[in-house]
């Protein structure tokens, strides 16, 4: 990976950590100094609840790729400490999928008159959980890089005291 590539990642990565950051400060302090623009509507609050869960599962991910990324760049990444951050951006990522089917959820109500964007918001869901399954058929083709990566240095072991 090149250092232009990693580079670039990394700011992607800190600019929406920044703004994941920014965003569950300005809702909390909304919920909790009471200077609410709204009217404080229960689905208002429960929306901006949600936002603040959503956007931790946001961090965690951006957390876990850049350890990953970390790993590329030192070659390290066929290892089995790999596993703890691919498993961390599954997990959020389907932490992101229920967030969206809790927004979901509190939306449903206001669309009684048009449920197709109910629908809709459902089928989205179950897209975000695809990027999941996506990420942890991923997950099976590194322990396959992993487990071919040790059967190689142990071949190579069993060379060296042949030779």
């Amino acid at each position: 990976m090149g250092k232009l590539a990693v580079g670039a990642l990394r700011a992607v990565l800190l600019v929406v950590l920044a703004g994941t950051v920014l965003v569950q400060a300005l809702m909390v302090w909304t919920l909790v100094s009471g200077k609410d623009p709204e009217d404080g509507s229960l689905p208002l609050t429960a929306l901006r609840v949600i936002t603040i869960v959503g956007m931790v599962s946001v961090q965690v991910a951006v957390v876990c790729v850049g350890r990953l990324v970390t790993m590329v760049r030192r070659g390290t990444v066929f290892s089995h400490a790999a596993f703890r951050y691919v498993d961390g951006v599954i997990g959020a990522i389907v932490a992101a999928a229920l967030v969206w089917f809790a927004v979901t959820i509190v939306n449903a109500p206001g669309q009684r008159d048009d449920p197709g964007v109910t629908v809709i918001m459902g089928g989205v869901g179950v897209a975000i959980l695809g990027v999941a399954l996506i990420v942890f058929v991923l997950r099976m083709l590194l322990a396959q890089a992993v487990a071919r990566d040790a059967e190689a240095l142990q071949l190579q072991a069993e060379l060296a005291e042949v030779i």
